[in-house]
């Protein structure tokens, strides 16, 4: 026969013990919902990953392995996919933030929720011209290609009396084939790098942007409007730029956000330079005037840095794979 131990029973063991609970958390990681709005014959897509991180009173579970305080994980999943239904999708962030309104106050034990969302983005494929009365192509509003640009983020915190939202997008890659120098650097015997005068500037951007949306007191952000404008602003400033460096480059593209957001105080960027060089054409009997280019995957330079309004302090980790 088996017999389970009691759940708070071996409360005096560990008290001998010289070893204590750390922070912890848990909850459902990646849970991909879709959902479709049907506007008639007009349909929208929301396609998310959302991973839920809770904490509170959870040392019992830890010590004795009651699970007197623990919702299932189980039912973490399957709050998202009722969410979508019952709120449906408006953002990103206002999903966020319903899932972690209501796992901090419906619970007791919870204190703390975390609210980890990608967001995959998908466009609708215009219809042709060609005949479109016979085959009815011009009232096809329900197919899609999914957008290869970049992958929306954000992270919803929450613990019953304060917001930290911080939203961002990973994966935009951006060049400029021009307008770019790198010159007048320290040299030592181990510099083998030429002086360039004019360059491609290639980086692939990871961003997170922190805003000032505390509290439900305040006025709450756009959210869509919001996103779209500050990957528009990082967008021009990437190439109106012209770039001495690419921390030259990663300044101006969160100046220029925190100039015209408002609602953000912070913006952390991580930018590897994805290195172009000149291939060597003579050999060949031919001349390369800045044409063909060898695109060096590995190894390369890794830029970042924090970009912050006047009077604020950083909250957004130094290193973004922890966000």
């Amino acid at each position: 026969m088996t017999v389970r131990p009691q759940p708070g029973r071996p409360a005096a063991s560990r008290s001998s013990r010289p070893v204590m609970l750390g922070q912890n958390q848990y909850g459902k990681a990646e849970n991909r919902v879709v959902k479709i709005t049907r506007e008639g014959a007009t349909h929208h897509i929301k396609d998310l990953n959302v991973s839920v991180a809770l904490s509170g009173d959870m040392e019992e579970v830890h010590y004795s392995g009651s699970n007197a305080n623990v919702l299932p994980t189980d039912t973490t999943k399957n709050t998202v996919f009722a969410f979508a239904k019952e709120h449906g999708i408006e953002s990103a962030e206002q999903f966020g933030i319903h899932l972690a309104r209501h796992f901090v106050t419906s619970q007791e034990p919870i204190h703390q929720a975390r609210i980890r969302i990608e967001e995959y983005a998908w466009e609708r494929i215009p219809a042709s011209d060609a005949n479109s009365q016979f085959i009815g192509a011009d009232e096809v509003k329900h197919s899609f290609v999914r957008q290869g640009q970049e992958t929306r983020l954000t992270q919803i915190t929450y613990d019953g009396e304060r917001w930290e939202v911080v939203s961002g997008l990973k994966d935009l890659v951006v060049m400029n084939s021009t307008n770019s120098e790198f010159w007048g650097y320290v040299k030592d015997k181990y510099t083998t790098l030429p002086e360039a005068y004019d360059r491609i500037l290639a980086t692939q951007v990871a961003a997170r942007w922190r805003f000032n949306w505390t509290d439900d007191e305040q006025r709450m952000p756009q959210w869509e409007t919001s996103y779209k404008q500050v990957k528009k602003h990082m967008l021009e400033a990437f190439a109106e730029t012209y770039s001495l460096s690419l921390q030259q480059t990663l300044y101006q593209m969160g100046a220029r956000i925190i100039n015209h957001r408002a609602e953000i105080d912070e913006v952390r960027f991580s930018l590897p330079n994805k290195h172009h060089f000149l291939v060597d054409l003579e050999p060949f009997g031919l001349k390369n005037d800045n044409e063909v280019y060898f695109a060096a995957d590995r190894p390369y330079g890794l830029i970042e840095a924090t970009v912050l309004r006047d009077g604020c302090e950083p909250r957004i980790p130094d290193d973004l794979t922890n966000l």
